[in-house]
């Protein structure tokens, strides 16, 4: 089931001069009508999904690659599971009429924006999962930006398949960060700090 139309920040982007529907980490979306999906990444990954006979795509936005003992799909949020996410945009996109034989994929984010964050980053996780998870479902990678230190910022156009990707200043992680802690503390029920805009 698609986010509900409310929980979406649509608008029109003056870069591109084009609809465009902004999604926040845990949201996914899939579009027949022209709409641009965008979206900001640091350790999150987006995967950019197409039917390119039909024009019909759509984006997910999530945090962590699955969830651990289980409790993914119980916990009020399962799309901020790469393997929820995944699986939700998917059915979203078939229900519209896009064959699964024909699906595409394009694939960002990933990064480890903060420096000595751990062994084993979140951001460098998220990109090894997206691309076992398509190799397992066996939907061809034609285009990714994965990993490094820089935040991105991702326009997918479903209806050409058209991505543009801008590498975002590392001093710009802070921001990026602070924004993906924020709905972190927000579905476990902690604190988080004050809201960053990150559409100027």
């Amino acid at each position: 089931m698609s986010p509900p139309a409310e929980a979406l920040l649509r608008y029109r982007d003056p870069r591109f001069q084009v609809q465009a529907v902004k999604l926040l980490p845990t949201q996914y979306l899939a579009v027949d009508d022209g709409t641009a999906l965008v979206t900001v990444l640091g350790s999150c990954v987006a995967a950019c999904l197409r039917d390119p006979l039909l024009g019909i795509g759509g984006m997910n936005h999530f945090m962590l690659p699955d969830a651990s003992g289980g409790d993914g799909a119980r916990d009020g949020a399962p799309a901020r599971y790469g393997s929820y996410a995944m699986e939700l945009l998917i059915n979203d996109l078939l229900k519209r009429g896009a064959s699964r034989q024909r699906l595409e994929a394009k694939v960002f984010g990933g990064a480890n924006v903060l420096k000595g964050f751990a062994s084993n980053p979140v951001g460098s996780r998220n990109a090894e999962f997206v691309g076992d998870y398509l190799r397992a479902e066996r939907i061809p990678v034609v285009a990714s930006d994965l990993r490094g230190i820089h935040p991105r910022k991702v326009w997918f156009f479903p209806d050409s398949g058209r991505v543009v990707v801008q590498r975002l200043p590392h001093a710009h992680g802070a921001e990026v960060v602070a924004a993906e802690t924020a709905v972190r503390a927000r579905l476990s029920g902690g604190p988080a700090s004050g809201g960053v805009e990150l559409f100027a």
